[in-house]
């Protein structure tokens, strides 16, 4: 039926009244000027970019390299403090909103890890400045051996100031969020090498070219809807950022990788998520031309996986949909009589039925993704992405082998041989929490 021009003002007036802002009173005018040259409403295929987006996402970045002398992370036989900085150290954050309006914020470090003060503080200020629930917050650090050891005593300036930038880091982000377009693609890389070699003396901690690894490189790229151009890229990779062990700040493999993607993609945020690498050390190592050649390593590995160099892209998976998260804890319990269990935090975050990142605490041996890829994936279901490092930061998280085995990362802490059963059990059920893709229901 045609729309009367009288019908037609009365309809843009109206649609002034609930539109105050200055673009779109822009947008109302083109559409009446469309009307009454066609005398008939704006068609659903003309609504602008930002009524039609799936996503909206917002980056932010800060610099976190300590301006003062602090004693480093990672190694214990190092006494000295840092000395001075190779490359600066990093904080990002990416908000991601779905078209329901459930948010979710990442946000990555070029740190050791997630402690508990770090993680508590900043999901608090979150929640109570941008009412983020913490389950909606996902902290994800690199295990750069080259950070601060900003647990010490000395270290509370830093620790107060990094909780101050965070807040602020996130709070940026959500006010940044953008129109978006989101996809999901993978390659793979070869720098990490399984790290427990069998001797007759037992798992000596040794490059093992025959021990498992996970050379997954996944990566969440962000386009911009109107032009197609990349904007951020969230990757992963599961390996030890310990191919350096100076006394100056540096990211280690991973900072070089997101300088090397920056580099080549200007404007563009790269951003790291570290993956179950508990097992896994970058070979060869301790010369900074091995630093520099895993990073590049890396960021040609997520180049391959964008197809930087295709005309015609066959391999980047839309991600569609809705948001769902679920984050809760299971105990973890130690053989030690009477030491209180450990709260293991586990978050699944859902992207539609295309993606599902599975986040575990602390330093996850690779044994951990490979099983929940194998058992969670299916033909017709969401890509599986699993980090470890995610929300606390308590030693490392042994495979039942691995504890079988003895070795380094059996010895970190007395754990129960339930460990791994108990994670991966909770893991399944969690998934099994989430809604339906097509729904949305609030976060648990």
């Amino acid at each position: 039926m045609v729309t009367s021009r009288a019908s037609s003002r009365k309809w843009l007036e109206e649609g002034i009244l609930q539109h105050q802002t200055l673009a779109h009173r822009a947008l109302l005018a083109v559409v009446l000027a469309v009307m009454l040259i066609g005398g008939r409403p704006c068609a659903a295929e003309e609504l602008p970019i930002a009524e039609k987006a799936e996503w909206h996402v917002g980056v932010a970045s800060a610099k976190i390299t300590p301006e003062q002398r602090l004693h480093m992370a990672g190694y214990a036989a190092r006494k000295e403090p840092a000395e001075g900085t190779q490359q600066e150290l990093f904080a990002k954050a990416m908000a991601i909103e779905d078209q329901a309006g459930t948010r979710v914020v990442f946000v990555t470090l070029d740190l050791i890890g997630v402690r508990e003060e770090l993680q508590s503080r900043v999901a608090e200020q979150v929640e109570k400045q941008f009412k983020l629930p913490a389950s909606m917050l996902l902290m994800n650090a690199s295990h750069t051996h080259s950070g601060p050891a900003y647990e010490r005593e000395d270290a509370q300036g830093y620790l107060n100031s990094l909780v101050d930038t965070l807040v602020d880091l996130v709070g940026r982000s959500l006010a940044e969020r953008q129109p978006a377009e989101l996809s999901y693609s993978f390659a793979s890389c070869s720098v990490a090498m399984n790290r427990r070699t069998p001797s007759q003396h037992g798992f000596l901690n040794h490059p093992n070219p025959n021990g498992p690894t996970d050379h997954t490189v996944p990566v969440l790229s962000v386009r911009n809807p109107d032009d197609d151009s990349l904007r951020a890229i969230l990757f992963g990779y599961a390996c030890h950022n310990t191919t350096l062990g100076l006394l100056r700040w540096q990211g280690d493999y991973a900072g070089y990788a997101q300088e090397f993607l920056e580099r080549d993609h200007p404007g563009v945020t790269a951003m790291f998520m570290m993956g179950c690498g508990g097992d896994q050390n970058p070979y060869p190592r301790r010369e900074l031309k091995y630093v520099e050649l895993h990073g590049q390593s890396l960021a040609t590995a997520v180049e391959a996986a964008l197809e930087s160099d295709q005309k015609t892209p066959r391999h980047q998976r839309p991600i569609h949909g809705n948001l769902s998260v679920v984050n809760e804890t299971v105990d973890l319990e130690y053989t030690t009589a009477g030491r209180e269990d450990f709260a293991y935090p586990i978050q699944v975050i859902r992207f539609g039925d295309d993606l599902m990142l599975i986040a575990l605490g602390s330093e996850v041996v690779v044994d951990y993704a490979l099983r929940l890829k194998s058992e969670l994936a299916k033909p017709d279901g969401p890509a599986i992405w699993v980090a470890g490092y995610s929300n606390a930061y308590n030693g490392y998280i042994p495979s039942k082998r691995v504890l079988k085995e003895g070795g380094y990362e059996a010895l970190s802490r007395p754990w129960k041989l339930t460990l791994e059963e108990r994670i991966v059990d909770k893991v399944h059920e969690l998934v099994g929490q989430l809604p339906p893709p097509e729904t949305n229901d609030a976060s648990r």
